[in-house]
Order: C-alpha cells, then sequence, then structure tokens
C-alpha cells in the first residue's frame, strides 16, 4: 500500500446513457445508484494502483446528497479524494459534476480485503443456500 495515504485525489467520468436513467416525470434523468457505481468505481480507479496483485477491496457505506439532475448524453464526472486510511479502512469524500453544475456530493468507506479470504466466505454462503 505504499503511496496509499489521505489527500490522494482522482476522477472518473462518464456519458450518461439511457440505461443509467430513472424517468422522472417527463425526462429520464441520471439515477442515484448509477451516481452511487460512478463513486465506486471513481474511488477504485484512484486506489487500485497503490494495492498489491494480493488485494481488493469492497464498499461498505456510502453517504450520498444528489443534488440536481443529469439527463442522457451530458458527462458527469465523480471527483474523490481519500481522506484517511485507517489500516485496512480507507475514507473518502467526493463530488459529482456534470458540464453545468455539482449535482452530487457525499462520502464513502472501503475496506482493503484479502481475495482467498473473501472467496472463501462467498463460497461458505454459497453452500449455505443450497441446504
Amino acid at each position: 500500500m505504499s503511496g496509499l495515504e489521505a489527500g490522494l485525489k482522482g476522477s472518473l467520468s462518464w456519458e450518461v446513457t439511457e440505461d443509467l436513467c430513472m424517468t422522472r416525470g417527463v425526462v429520464p434523468v441520471f439515477s442515484t445508484p448509477s451516481m452511487v457505481l460512478l463513486v465506486e468505481r471513481a474511488a477504485i480507479h484512484t486506489i487500485e494502483p497503490y494495492l498489491s496483485a494480493q488485494q481488493r477491496t469492497l464498499g461498505t457505506s456510502v453517504e450520498i446528497r444528489h443534488l440536481a439532475p443529469s439527463f442522457p448524453a451530458q458527462r458527469v464526472r465523480a471527483e474523490v479524494e481519500v481522506l484517511a486510511v485507517d489500516r485496512r479502512r480507507l475514507s473518502f469524500r467526493f463530488e459529482v459534476f456534470d458540464e453545468v453544475e455539482k449535482v452530487g456530493e457525499g462520502t464513502h468507506t472501503r475496506v482493503i480485503v484479502d481475495p482467498d479470504k473473501y472467496d472463501e466466505r462467498v463460497k461458505a454462503k454459497l453452500e449455505a443456500l443450497k441446504q
């Protein structure tokens, strides 16, 4: 995790497509779940270069304020900043913009996990479902 520290910043931009929208009123708008997905992917994109090949992260919480609509064919951009690194817990602040204004903001938490241990937990749960 060398270099993974508070202050690290990154961003990710998407074009809003119909499948990322919900219809509210007369026009489709970029949905809040899609905004959460954009933020999670921006966070992963930002920290991935600092993780070892044996590490990956899982999102554990998102607090989001969806401030304004964005429409199909607009570009939305999530800007994330690592606020804190506490052992395996990573805290982020984020803002989301379209070409006109800030459309979202909030915080996000991820944890670093060992893929083998995580896969074991997933397999055990799948086995429990078969019974």
